[in-house]
């Protein structure tokens, strides 16, 4: 069971997804670059090229654990983990309700 401390460690943000390119893996991914505004920009690996086309993606804003630490996926450098939703085999990225800037820190 998680604990209100285990939450307290992540470090969830607002970012917005500048640039997209297909990501050379076995799977459908995506790598995106994201503007975190104070935070600078990060790189994250996505698998839901089979949900989202690029153009729905560029300049969307989306919500994203930034304090994991980096990992490499087909030695691609993943920094960051944008969160998403599932329910019928079909994927969602979680996105703000309103318009906030990026950077905007998630509790």
């Amino acid at each position: 069971m998680a604990t209100i401390e285990d939450f307290q460690k992540l470090d969830i943000r607002v970012g917005k997804i500048i640039e997209i390119e297909d990501a050379e893996t076995r799977k459908p991914m995506y790598k995106l670059k994201v503007d975190f505004g104070d935070l600078g920009t990060k790189q994250c690996i996505a698998g839901i090229k089979p949900w989202y086309e690029k153009e729905e993606l560029l300049n969307r804003k989306a919500i994203f654990v930034v304090n994991f630490e980096p990992k490499r996926i087909a030695n691609i450098l993943s920094e960051c983990m944008v969160l998403t939703a599932e329910k019928d085999n079909k994927v969602f990225i979680l996105i703000p309700e309103k318009d906030i800037e990026v950077g905007a820190k998630i509790h």
